[in-house]
């Protein structure tokens, strides 16, 4: 239940269920906003989905998210790189000759063939949460432990290096600077208030100011713009059979995002709880809301893939800026939802982002599609996966090479392996990687080396 933050308290924060005054509330909404846009926008950018409506369906998705989650998780959702390698494979394939125009800034052909895509990822999550919630957390585990989860995240950001390569192409010297100058933001303004959440906007400013003096810019399409316009929203393709083919290689992808928006709970559940302490109120322990959470992530993509936006995710930059500011405000949330949706009619907004030369995207790319596959990783770092067992390291090196390997290697990247109605081309080479190191697991499972008097190798700890 909704109610006012105790005004008397020395200690300054909002718990979810608090609602500041009008004032705050923007303010901290906006922030909220400013946060999520330069990570939400680029998304948008590199596989030619219309800013306006990914802005607008971030917001909204947000707002039906927190409303599905009774107000209790207090998470922001922006746009997700994790679905940026398959929904360029679906979009170069199916729509090439929007897609593959460097012209183009816009691809509806593509985009309403990767909604059915996204719409199956929030049905895919949705039921992963109603499991959970009916089995628990930990026997689905089993099925799809840190090393399946972590290799499959891994390949999903490296297998986008040509992708970073061809756009830094279009000039060396403005990705290059670009890339420098956003590392060093990262690095150096940690702990720095506001500024060191925002190293990819900085990134993309300076790069954008380096594309000035190279006079790479083209402003045109800025004066055409409208001031105001209606966002480009647009129906998925039900009626496009390969659309269907390929929207389970999007929902796979859902299997790397899980965990990453698991650890988002979890980290959330310690910063609110520790709040509590500190104003001597009850801890909320939202870390047992994981299925639920997981519903709430369904019903954001479910919104993404009806009006056209990209994939969402909830937002670890947005959760780590509640913790600096103690804000974990839902009510703030709502608010920067509704400043998202009103930003997506501001055409001049668009227009501008759109102005972006590549190879400052390109030098973006190189860092942030690195550091997608960097956060596998630590995923099964963190998880303390015995790299040592002759089973774990099966699984993740078959992950790796059909993954990496395929997309690369192969035209396409795609198996050669065809499935009527599902995958009549062949199997891309992520999804492929996904489900053999699923049914690797499973074998595992239902033949354990111990049936056959393997004993199981100890983990070495340092």
């Amino acid at each position: 239940m909704a109610k006012k933050p105790d005004t008397n308290s020395t200690i300054m924060g909002f718990m979810p269920q608090d609602v500041p005054g009008w004032g705050p509330m923007l303010s901290l909404g906006f922030q909220q906003v400013l946060t999520m846009f330069p990570a939400t926008v680029l998304v948008a950018i590199l596989t030619k989905f219309d800013v306006g409506v990914t802005l607008f369906a971030s917001g909204l998705g947000t707002i039906i998210a927190l409303l599905v989650a009774k107000r209790q998780i207090p998470l922001y959702y922006g746009s997700s790189f994790s679905y940026i390698t398959v929904v360029i494979t679906v979009m170069s394939k199916y729509a090439g000759t929007c897609f593959n125009d460097p012209a183009m800034v816009y691809c509806p052909d593509g985009v309403r063939i990767a909604q059915i895509g996204i719409l199956c990822t929030g049905l895919f999550n949705i039921l992963f949460g109603l499991l959970i919630q009916r089995i628990g957390k930990a026997r689905l585990d089993k099925v799809l432990p840190p090393i399946v989860t972590g290799s499959v995240a891994i390949i999903i950001g490296i297998a986008l290096a040509g992708t970073a390569l061809n756009m830094a192409s279009a000039n060396w010297g403005v990705a290059f600077i670009t890339l420098i100058l956003t590392i060093a933001f990262s690095v150096y303004l940690q702990g720095k208030g506001l500024w060191g959440m925002l190293p990819i906007l900085l990134g993309a400013l300076a790069g954008y100011i380096v594309s000035l003096i190279f006079g790479i810019v083209d402003f045109t399409p800025v004066g055409a713009a409208a001031w105001l316009r209606w966002p480009n929203f647009t129906l998925p393709a039900f009626g496009d059979g390969r659309a269907w083919g390929m929207a389970i290689s999007v929902a796979l992808i859902a299997i790397a995002t899980i965990p990453e928006s698991t650890a988002h709970l979890y980290q959330m559940s310690l910063y609110i709880d520790q709040l509590a302490k500190d104003l001597k109120r009850k801890p909320l322990e939202i870390k047992k809301l994981i299925g639920l959470n997981l519903v709430a992530d369904g019903c954001n993509d479910a919104i993404n893939g009806l009006l056209g936006g990209c994939a969402g995710t909830n937002y670890g930059e947005n959760n780590s800026l509640m913790a600096i500011t103690r804000n974990y405000s839902v009510a703030v949330l709502m608010a920067a939802g509704v400043i998202a949706m009103l930003l997506g009619f501001i055409g001049k907004l668009a227009a501008i982002v759109n102005t972006i030369p590549v190879a400052v995207t390109g030098g973006l790319a190189i860092y942030l599609f690195g550091v997608i596959g960097k956060q596998g990783i630590a995923l099964i770092q963190s998880e303390k996966v015995n790299l040592f067992d002759p089973k774990n390291l099966a699984i993740g090196a078959v992950i790796l090479v059909l993954g990496v390997g395929g997309n690369l290697g192969l035209p396409n990247g795609l198996f050669p392996f065809k499935v009527p109605v599902l995958f009549p081309d062949g199997i891309p080479a992520i999804v492929f990687a996904a489900i053999v190191g699923i049914l690797l697991n499973v074998l595992f499972l239902v033949l354990p080396p111990s049936k056959f008097g393997v004993k199981e190798r100890e983990n070495i700890e340092f």
